[in-house]
């Protein structure tokens, strides 16, 4: 499973023109979801996330010092099965790691949730399977990748 994290100012998600999902300062989570991964790859990459500081101190100093749990901060969570794309060779990405879509979005939602109850307090999603146009004001630029195998 990979999450790829952005820091944002703020984000948003639209399908047909319709805002699916919408936060103020968080991250930005786009999640691949690879053959093999389960539940187990779900709650511990989930609680990187909740708990990854990326964010600066009150003062400061410490660039990336506090976690969105830590600043009672929102996520923005958007399936993104191309994060899984294999492209060491060629012209055209080969997708034969990602999951299948009925275990990849099962464990999208299980992600979401999993993030919720782990105390974030605000967590929006986009529509698995559906063309996005996502929105962002990415806030550094500060974006990690986080994978949990």
């Amino acid at each position: 499973m990979i999450a790829l994290i952005q820091r944002v100012g703020r984000a948003s998600v639209e399908v047909d023109s319709d805002c699916v999902g919408r936060i103020g300062p968080g991250l930005l989570v786009f999640l691949g979801v690879e053959r093999g991964d389960g539940e187990a790859q779900v709650r511990r990459l989930a609680e990187r996330v909740a708990r990854y500081r990326c964010f600066p101190d009150e003062t400061g100093r410490k660039p990336m010092d506090r976690s969105i749990l830590d600043l009672g901060l929102g996520a923005l969570v958007v399936s993104q099965f191309t994060l899984c794309a294999q492209t060491g060779k060629g012209l055209r990405p080969g997708f034969d790691r990602a999951a299948d879509p009925e275990l990849a979005q099962r464990l999208y939602e299980a992600f979401a949730a999993e993030l919720s109850d782990l105390g974030v307090v605000l967590v929006e999603t986009g529509t698995f399977r559906a063309q996005m146009e996502v929105h962002l004001v990415n806030d550094g630029p500060v974006t990690f990748w986080l994978e949990q195998r």
